[in-house]
């Protein structure tokens, strides 16, 4: 049985590209690319729900491990994209997050809310008015 696996693994190894997919430098990358895909669809939702302090230490862990990705033989640039990737998207949500904590966007954002609760507020009110209004006019038109 293990000179099976070794006859199978000797063929898989002699195809370069099969080799390459069957490595870690291969697997390693494609495994990692689920935090840079979750940070890219984060990029839509509210800033309000950024972890400041996790995106600080996910933009020095990935600028880290791109200066590795290119520092080990052979240069592994599946890693270094998927880190280059990630850090860009952690960049951008770092820049929410300080706009929305730091630089006033909280504020803006409330402002806003009021502003539309108040408007809706005023429709409904006048909506209710007029159809009071309808109601008088039917009761004193008998």
């Amino acid at each position: 049985m293990a000179s099976w696996f070794r006859g199978i693994n000797a063929k898989i190894r002699s195809r370069p590209m099969l080799s390459y997919f069957c490595s870690t430098h291969f697997w390693g990358p494609v495994s990692n690319f689920g935090i840079p895909i979750a940070a890219v669809m984060d990029t839509q939702k509210s800033p309000e729900l950024i972890s400041g302090t996790m995106t600080g230490a996910l933009i020095i862990y990935s600028a880290t491990f791109m200066r590795y990705a290119l520092a080990v033989s052979p240069k592994n640039y599946l890693l270094f994209a998927c880190h280059f990737i990630n850090e860009g998207s952690q960049l951008t949500q770092g820049y929410r997050w300080a706009q929305y904590n730091k630089w006033g966007g909280r504020e803006e954002e409330l402002k806003l809310k009021a502003e539309s609760g108040v408007q809706g507020a005023v429709g409904k009110v006048e909506e209710e008015a007029r159809a009071a209004l309808d109601k008088v006019k039917e009761v004193a038109g008998k």
